[in-house]
């Protein structure tokens, strides 16, 4: 054995001794993390003004403008029924109720607990969620019976000219 260290003109067999390593960057596992956590930190602080528009827009701090769209004529609406139309967008279900010659009120026609469809029950004069028996006030638009805890969110109408106009939106805070 010691024949073979004495051929060998060093004691190991590691024949990179003889590089200069001092201008290198050393990567440990502190030097890892540090520079993980910096990039995490500039990723963070750039996402803020992204982050701060996402969360106007989702807590209802924006002023939303909504187009006015013309439901229907005020003489094709008796009094006691309801109409069914697409408010804000053509994909958001609505419901307009004509309650006396005067007034008229206007939900969204999605049930706050599950977002099943909600019907105008003419003979018991209130809203109902058919999924779960939710009951909803057809003046207000609270829950008064069932699994929903939230009222439904009301649509602003406005009768012009002979007809029933959807104005806007009332979201209301969970």
């Amino acid at each position: 054995m010691t024949d073979k260290n004495t051929k060998i003109p060093f004691n190991e067999d590691n024949y990179t001794h003889n590089i200069n390593r001092n201008n290198e960057r050393k990567l440990d596992r502190r030097g890892f993390m540090k520079t993980l956590v910096g990039a995490a930190g500039v990723f963070a602080v750039s996402s803020l003004p992204w982050g701060a528009v996402a969360a106007k827009e989702l807590i209802g701090l924006g002023d939303k403008k909504y187009p006015k769209q013309k439901i229907a004529d005020v003489s094709a609406i008796p009094v006691g029924d309801a109409v069914d139309f697409h408010f804000p967008g053509e994909h958001d279900s609505a419901i307009l109720i004509r309650l006396s010659e005067n007034k008229y009120v206007a939900y969204q026609n999605a049930c706050t607990h599950l977002r099943c469809p909600v019907f105008w029950q003419k003979d018991e004069g209130d809203l109902l969620c058919p999924c779960h028996h939710g009951k909803f006030d057809v003046e207000t638009g609270a829950p008064t019976a069932g699994p929903p805890r939230r009222p439904l969110p009301e649509i602003h109408v406005k009768v012009e000219n002979g007809a029933v106009y959807a104005v806007g939106v009332k979201r209301y805070e969970a």
